[in-house]
């Protein structure tokens, strides 16, 4: 298997070659890029706040597939196995209700002392740690609002989880010496046509304007708003519609967070990027597929996520980007699901990277656009799965689908004795 790998890599390296494109420089690119993969398909979006309760504000997994994690210490044994199946060192995305402490404890209350195990853990790993607060399943999620209810006792208790999340945030970067990028996603909303849109809009902007007065040192945590177009209870009218979040982000300076299921169906983000990043001070990208709507299915190789991948390669964006995977599906193996979705991410911006970008924006530039449909075309049956090959044979995990023969294994050993 060794040699077969190596030779074809070293045959695709002389056709990429032929065309001006060195796969040495572009694997050593692809090795420095993080994938933040989100703790929340490991366990349906439950997390242990309150594991029995049930999802609220817009959140839903569906399926029963066998092998959910009950506890912090089976999600990071999960986690564990998922990250050995996936080339590089990356990040993982937590969310609030992922606590890990026997101490009974609110949102309003969580401090960086709950989550040490989990920092120790990244340790262990060499993993960076994002963070999310929970705007949802919590009591206190009242009438389909949190930071925009119009009762200032709600309001306020979300303030200070948002407060203590930045904290928390803070608490990972220093331990961790990797920027922890928390992310501020609220679900509120109406089911049916409100007659107010300002006044919740408004509402936010203050909340949100509160929870961000403390000034944070950068090094540690950035701020970053995520919008959405609609969610279940809130088909009609979502507080966070992209064009708040966009006017917010860039006038108060915050990353701006893009959710590739959270617009209509016929809009894509890729196309946004370009223009976020000329006026923005950077993008935290949520990498999901939706289908029909934003139910954030397992990331697949379609052609929205080879779009996003050229447009942050041919754009140099990655280097204000932080690349981030948000899906749940509780109908299938969710090791599978985690692996599939990060390798096809790091995929994605590998065929990136294996394209001769400058020769095809100088063919652009003097309008020969026959030579770029030529190139852009051809391309597509390029041997890009041989250099990925050698890419996990370099990182020491599995080649090709010999992953597969991993996970079923650990269902058969680890996940089918779980209750």
């Amino acid at each position: 298997m060794t040699n077969k790998v190596n030779q074809r890599y070293e045959d695709a390296k002389v056709r990429y070659a032929a065309i001006g494109v060195d796969t040495d420089k572009a694997l050593e690119r692809l090795q420095e890029i993080k994938i933040s993969m989100h703790s929340w398909q490991g366990d349906d979006v439950t997390g242990f706040l309150n594991p029995e309760g049930e999802l609220t504000g817009g959140i839903m997994a569906t399926g029963n597939y066998l092998g959910a994690a009950h506890t912090p210490v089976q999600l990071r044994q999960d986690l564990e196995m998922a990250y050995s199946l996936i080339p590089g060192k990356h990040k993982l995305n937590l969310h609030a209700m992922y606590l890990d402490t026997d101490e009974k404890v609110d949102l309003n209350e969580i401090e960086p002392r709950h989550f040490t195990n989990w920092v120790d853990w990244a340790k262990e790993q060499g993993l960076g740690l994002d963070f999310n607060p929970t705007f949802f399943s919590h009591p206190m999620m009242k009438d389909g609002y949190t930071l925009a209810h119009p009762d200032k006792e709600v309001r306020d208790f979300w303030i200070e989880h948002g407060k203590r999340c930045r904290k928390i945030a803070e608490y990972f970067g220093k331990e961790l010496g990797q920027v922890s990028i928390d992310n501020f996603w609220v679900p509120d909303g109406m089911k049916d046509n409100p007659i107010d849109r300002y006044s919740p809009r408004e509402r936010l902007m203050d909340s949100l304007d509160e929870i961000f007065s403390e000034k944070i040192d950068e090094r540690y945590t950035q701020d970053a708003v995520e919008s959405k177009v609609f969610g279940l209870g809130a088909e009609a009218y979502t507080v966070g519609s992209h064009e708040f979040y966009m006017g917010y982000g860039l006038t108060r300076d915050k990353l701006i967070c893009l959710d590739a299921g959270h617009f209509h169906p016929t809009e894509v983000i890729s196309n946004k990027l370009t223009s976020l990043a000329i006026f923005s001070k950077g993008v935290m990208l949520h990498v999901s597929r939706p289908v029909r709507w934003d139910s954030d299915h397992v990331v697949i190789m379609d052609d929205e996520l080879q779009e996003i991948g050229k447009e942050l390669v041919r754009n140099n964006l990655l280097e204000k980007t932080n690349i981030g995977l948000d899906f749940f599906d509780a109908s299938i193996n969710r090791i599978a699901a985690w692996v599939v979705g990060t390798r096809n991410t790091q995929k994605a911006l590998l065929k990136a990277m294996l394209e001769p970008i400058q020769e095809l924006k100088e063919m652009e530039l003097e309008f020969d656009y026959t030579s770029r449909m030529v190139y852009t075309e051809e391309l597509k049956d390029f041997p890009y799965g041989d250099v990925w090959n050698y890419f996990c044979y370099k990182n020491n995990v599995p080649v090709g689908m010999d992953w597969l023969n991993e996970v079923q294994q650990y269902e058969n050993d680890v996940l089918s004795k779980r209750g």
